[in-house]
């Protein structure tokens, strides 16, 4: 692969950008301190600003390394950040990227992480020459598997205690596209 790091890409509703320290307020407010978004996640909920004010500051700090894919989602109708969209993981011998994300609740089903997981992936396989792009999910937390869905990612399957979240253990429903299915689907130019 080839990486280029947190490249700002446009949608027709959406901005999404490497992160500023100015997005510590709004991350906090907007989804870090929802416990509604953590609860399928890996990270606990901010109980307090300063330590959405440390991981911002830690992406915002690591925004120029090349290998680093963290998108602040912005609302161009709020202007400010309600999500997050970023690869969690990756193999570079493979070229798979894997993607996570996470966006308010305020701001669910209306179709906001689907319009930014869609505009990634160009950018990923086209850019940065992944071969593969998946994302994992629990079972319980059905709506984010949608949105892989939508995104043209196939279901391959759940893998068993696999992984964890603020629940404990839990199955990891696993979705994947290949640059070839991508490419195939691609509108002719």
């Amino acid at each position: 692969m080839e990486h280029h790091g947190t490249k700002t890409i446009e949608t027709e509703r959406l901005v999404l950008r490497a992160f500023e320290p100015s997005d510590a307020e709004p991350a906090f407010r907007n989804w870090t301190s929802d416990d509604k978004v953590t609860e399928f996640l890996r990270w606990p909920t901010h109980g307090d600003i300063s330590v959405t004010e440390r991981v911002v500051a830690d992406w915002v700090s690591r925004s120029a390394e090349p290998d680093f894919y963290q998108w602040a989602i912005v609302l161009k109708e709020l202007g400010e950040p309600v999500g997050t969209i970023s690869v969690v993981d990756r193999n570079e011998r493979l070229g798979i990227l894997h993607i996570g994300y996470c966006v308010g609740s305020r701001w669910w089903r209306r179709g906001i992480t689907t319009e930014a997981f869609r505009a990634i992936i160009p950018y990923l396989f086209g850019e940065v020459g992944a071969n593969r792009i998946e994302s994992w999910h629990d079972p319980d937390n059905p709506n984010s598997g949608a949105v892989m869905r939508k995104c043209g990612l196939r279901y391959e399957g759940t893998l068993r205690q696999a992984d964890y979240s603020n629940r404990g253990v839990v199955d990891a429903c696993v979705y994947g596209l290949l640059r070839s299915e991508w490419q195939a689907g691609k509108d002719p130019a």
